[in-house]
């Protein structure tokens, strides 16, 4: 990952893994065998679940009442998992770990 995506995927971790029972939500999006593609709406991002191991993480904001993408990139879901629980880990969550 280039230093953008380094400071994106800070930003994600900061703003949408803030408790217990939030990152329980979004890892078990992630790691559900069940879903195999869509979204999951954070406060800031939304990650897209292309399939059952790519995903893609953007930044969605409105201008003038239209939805807008920013920033977007994709990251493998064994890299995800390893991010968010290594980032829960440090908040002192109790982690789920992938099938």
């Amino acid at each position: 990952m280039d230093c953008g995506r380094n400071e994106m995927l800070d930003s994600f971790l900061a703003d949408e893994i803030f408790d217990q029972v939030i990152y329980e939500g979004i890892i078990d999006f992630i790691i559900s065998s069940n879903i195999r593609n869509g979204e999951y709406e954070g406060n800031r991002f939304i990650i897209k679940k292309m399939d059952l191991y790519n995903f893609i993480i953007f930044d969605e904001y409105e201008i003038d009442g239209k939805k807008s993408i920013g920033i977007s990139f994709s990251i493998p879901k064994k890299r995800l998992t390893k991010v968010i629980n290594g980032y829960a880990e440090k908040q002192g969550y109790k982690l789920r770990h992938h099938e």
